[in-house]
């Protein structure tokens, strides 16, 4: 089961596992008063969370990472991400107010694509990780078995054709489509049903 969770500007998502829990993006730095409001919203606890997984390292998806880490909610990276980790640290330096605490990605789970599976089976949670770079080269995209899929700030499907130049953005949505989903979430736009 998917809750969404939208306390900014960016759609987050908390995906329950028979034994786990994997939070998909935060909002920017400075949303954290309003993160735990929607926790209680949807009646999620923070301990509920076990992993954090970003569908990609930009400003808007990683804002709470290292003050959620800080209470004992693990990073959990996919290989191809590692050297994205701090793309939005100058972003946020010029933020002071935001009190912004860098990533520590040396105590995050390193997992790669092809072992998201048995990975996230551990949680309880039926699906698999794809990278989906037509938006930045650390994006990945969450698929689960029931249809449902989360992709971050992947262009909207019902856009595609606009796009028909762009070999990565129709690549990506081929590779979904062969999942054959359902839903389709969104980091900024609502969902869309198939």
């Amino acid at each position: 089961m998917v809750t969404k969770l939208k306390y900014g500007n960016t759609n987050t998502y908390f995906v329950h596992g028979t034994s786990g829990g994997l939070l998909i993006d935060t909002d920017y730095a400075g949303t954290l008063s309003a993160f735990y409001k929607a926790l209680k919203k949807n009646n999620i606890s923070a301990t509920d969370i076990t992993y954090i997984l970003a569908t990609h390292y930009h400003p808007d998806h990683i804002g709470l990472v290292s003050e959620l880490t800080g209470i004992g909610i693990k990073l959990l990276l996919i290989d191809t991400q590692y050297d994205y980790v701090h793309f939005a640290d100058n972003i946020f330096k010029r933020e002071k107010h935001l009190r912004y605490k860098p990533i520590c990605e040396k105590d995050a789970v390193i997992i790669t694509c092809k072992e998201s599976r048995n990975f996230l089976s551990y949680m309880g949670i039926l699906g698999e990780i794809i990278s989906t770079i037509s938006h930045s080269k650390d994006s990945i995209s969450i698929i689960l078995d029931n249809g449902e899929c989360m992709v971050g700030d992947l262009e909207p499907v019902e856009y595609l054709a606009a796009y028909q130049d762009n070999l990565a953005l129709q690549e990506d949505w081929k590779k979904i489509m062969n999942y054959k989903p359902k839903v389709i979430y969104y980091a900024h736009a609502n969902e869309k049903y198939i």
